[in-house]
Formats: C-alpha cells, sequence, structure tokens
C-alpha cells in the first residue's frame, strides 16, 4: 500500500464517487487515435476539471527520421499554443521535455521545467489540489514532485515489450510507478497480477465500449463506405495500426488459400507492409475517422484481430473486441488471453489453420440474430459504467 494513503485528506464528496476533482493526467499525445486514454479522461472531465498532458518520450528520437523530426517540431508548435480547450472541462497542454528517458542529467532538468510547468498550469488554470493520473510509465521520475495529493497509475500495456523502448529502463519505470502510486488500475487480468506484486491495491480496469456509437453498425441506414462496399465478398476486417504486433504473414496465408475473399485492413502504416501490397485481395484502406468505424463495420463479414501471440500481445485488451462485439461482428482471433473471456462470441485459433476454419465456419453460420446478440451483449460495457467503478474505488479509499 502507497505510504501516502493515511495523508490524503482532500477529496470532498457526499455521494462517494469521483465528482468536483482536478486531474491532471500524464497521457498519449491527443492527436493520436482514440485510446482507453480519451475515453476514460473524457468520461472523467463530465464530472471533473481535467489537464491531459501530451505525451514525454518514451524513447530517444531518431533525427535522420522524418516522422520523428516531425513530432518534434509539432510538438513545438503545441507548446506555445498553450493549453487547448476541448470541451467544458478538458483541457490539453504538450509539455516541452529533453526527450533523452535514459539520461539522468536530462530527468533531472526535466523535472526542474516539469514543476514550473505545473506551477504555471495550475494557477492559469486554478487546478489547485489536484489528483494526478499517469498512463504512462516515463512519467515515474516526476509523479511524486509534482504535488498531486493522489497518484493514480493506469497501466494499458507491457510498454517495457514494445520494440522501439529500452526493455530494462521501461520495465523499472513501470515497477516504481506501481510502487509509489496510491492506486493502480490496469486493463488486463495478467497486467494485474504482475503489477499487484508490487502494489496489493491494483485493480482491473476493463475496457469499456461506446455502445451507441458502435451499435449503429445494425441499422438499416447505416451506409458501408464505397470504398469497402465495392469490394468482392465475404470481405474480412481489421481497424488499428499497422504494428509489428499484427502477424502480416499469417494475412498472407488467407489471401493466398481463399483468393476470393477480400481483407480490408484500415489504419495507419507504421510498419513495411510490402507483403501484403503484393496481393490483390489485401486492401490496405489507410487511417479513417474513428466516427466512421460503425460504418466500415456494417461492410465486414468477420472482425480479425491477427495478432503474433508474445508477450506485449498477451498482456493486451483490444478496445477493437467489444467494439467490433458491439457492432455485431463475428470475431476470429489469434489465441490472446483477454478473447477466452468472450469465448461465447470469439473464436480463438492456435494456428493458421485453425484461424482459417474458424472464418470459413463463420462465413457458413452467422445470422443477423446472431449480430443482434453479439450487439445487445455490449450493452452494460459502455465507458461511464467502467469509469464510474473506477472513480467508485478510488473514492472508497479516502476515509
Amino acid at each position: 500500500m502507497s505510504p501516502h494513503l493515511n495523508q490524503k485528506t482532500r477529496f470532498h464528496s457526499s455521494d462517494n464517487k469521483l465528482h468536483g476533482q482536478n486531474i491532471i493526467c500524464f497521457a498519449k499525445d491527443w492527436n493520436e487515435d482514440p485510446t482507453s486514454c480519451n475515453h476514460v479522461l473524457n468520461e472523467l472531465s463530465k464530472n471533473n476539471k481535467v489537464l491531459w498532458l501530451n505525451s514525454i518520450s518514451t524513447r530517444t528520437p531518431n533525427f535522420s527520421s522524418g516522422r520523428d523530426v516531425r513530432k518534434i517540431i509539432r510538438k513545438v508548435k503545441d507548446f506555445l499554443s498553450g493549453p487547448q480547450q476541448k470541451s467544458e472541462n478538458l483541457w490539453v497542454y504538450t509539455p516541452i521535455v529533453l526527450p533523452f528517458p535514459k539520461s539522468k542529467f536530462s530527468t533531472y532538468i526535466n523535472l526542474w521545467i516539469l514543476r514550473l510547468t505545473f506551477h504555471v498550469l495550475i494557477k492559469k488554470l486554478k487546478l489547485s489540489h489536484f489528483i494526478l493520473w499517469t498512463f504512462v510509465p516515463t512519467s515515474e521520475p516526476y509523479c511524486q514532485s509534482l504535488g498531486g495529493d493522489w497518484i493514480i497509475y493506469y497501466c494499458t500495456d507491457s510498454f517495457s515489450n514494445f520494440t522501439s523502448v529500452d526493455t530494462e529502463l521501461i520495465s523499472n519505470m513501470i515497477r516504481n510507478q506501481a510502487r509509489k502510486a496510491d492506486v493502480v488500475f490496469a486493463t488486463s487480468n495478467l497486467l494485474v497480477e504482475e503489477l499487484r506484486e508490487f502494489n496489493p491495491n491494483t485493480h482491473l480496469a476493463s475496457h469499456g465500449v461506446n455502445y451507441e456509437q458502435f451499435s449503429r453498425a445494425l441499422f438499416e441506414e447505416t451506409e458501408v463506405p464505397a470504398e469497402l462496399a465495392s469490394l468482392p465478398k465475404p470481405v474480412l476486417g481489421y481497424y488499428g495500426l499497422i504494428e509489428d504486433w499484427m502477424d502480416q504473414n499469417l494475412l498472407v496465408y488467407l489471401a493466398e488459400r481463399h483468393p476470393d475473399w477480400s481483407i480490408a485492413l484500415i489504419g495507419k502504416s507504421c510498419v513495411d507492409t510490402s507483403i501484403l501490397e503484393a496481393h490483390p485481395n489485401i486492401h490496405l484502406l489507410g487511417r479513417k475517422p474513428h466516427s466512421l468505424l460503425p460504418n466500415y463495420c456494417k461492410g465486414f463479414s468477420v472482425g480479425l484481430i491477427p495478432h503474433h501471440v508474445n508477450e506485449l500481445t498477451k498482456h493486451m485488451n483490444p478496445i477493437k473486441l467489444r467494439e467490433y462485439l458491439c457492432a455485431g461482428l463475428p470475431i476470429v482471433s489469434t489465441d490472446l488471453p483477454e478473447v477466452h473471456y468472450y469465448g461465447e462470441h470469439c473464436k480463438v485459433a492456435e494456428s493458421y489453420e485453425e484461424f482459417e476454419r474458424a472464418i470459413q465456419m463463420i462465413l457458413h453460420t452467422d445470422t443477423p440474430e446472431l449480430r443482434r446478440k453479439r450487439s445487445e451483449s455490449m450493452k452494460e460495457e459502455g465507458w461511464g459504467g467502467k469509469v464510474e467503478k473506477i472513480g467508485n474505488t478510488i473514492m472508497s479509499l479516502k476515509l
């Protein structure tokens, strides 16, 4: 248990809910595709004042990479723009720090920068007596020195297993962040098990879903985008980042075995996709607005989760899992632990052959009634209820 718990007395809520608080949160970059950061902080901002701090670096940038240089330029511009109000109670700000997480000197300088930044923002936005949340392990060296009444660590991934980071450095940050936090939330059961070693006050915070948005996939008036509607049926669909955790060879196997199948991939490509592009029935459609994802889901015959199975993905709890189900889609996934909890509606495959057979079976057995049943199973999985439960857990510890 965190040593701070007995000292934290600044909460005030007559109904034992997390309302009327000030929250400052280290998160990913606001302009990236929506993830749990967006959903959780948007929900919190309905009843609390929230300041979202864009990502502080998880790795040293590659200055020969145009992508990294453009990101640095954008961050400087955002920093100069000051805090941007996105809704009544939500502001987004880009702090400037030295992007060298392994350097002790940089960490020392960054702490002073962040202290000054907090002083200015707290005064400007009237955020005295705030709860400090973090979704990113790289905030660990700073959290205890920034003046928050409580520290909440919300862990969404096994960050140390991303290929772009220093594994040992990030592993140490995760462990230390968990130890220092008053409360820890994690989005998968494996993450909870691991983090509970370092903080017994660790709780499962499984992802939610925007039911109203994704159930639109079942509405007659919802239109399938022309680029998808024009593809030969059936359409096997995926949306999300196309990253190194996607098993591209699995998709190639399916495409070669079934040239009559269309495989539609929606999302930003962050890795070489030349082996996919070589197949005429694999279609990389690029990133799409989040609001249009139900329209694309309506055009999918099957929703795919084609991830490699490794230490990174075994700790994942894909948000798309519940979004696919909410849209009524049958799902075929590789053998990820969190998918097994929805085995009634998902097929889990341990080999390429099993993955192929599962798709074939679904294509012969899926019905509109089954789609409605899958969607209705998500009615109680909304983000509002999930975040209220998180808030209640925090408030229960105030006494």
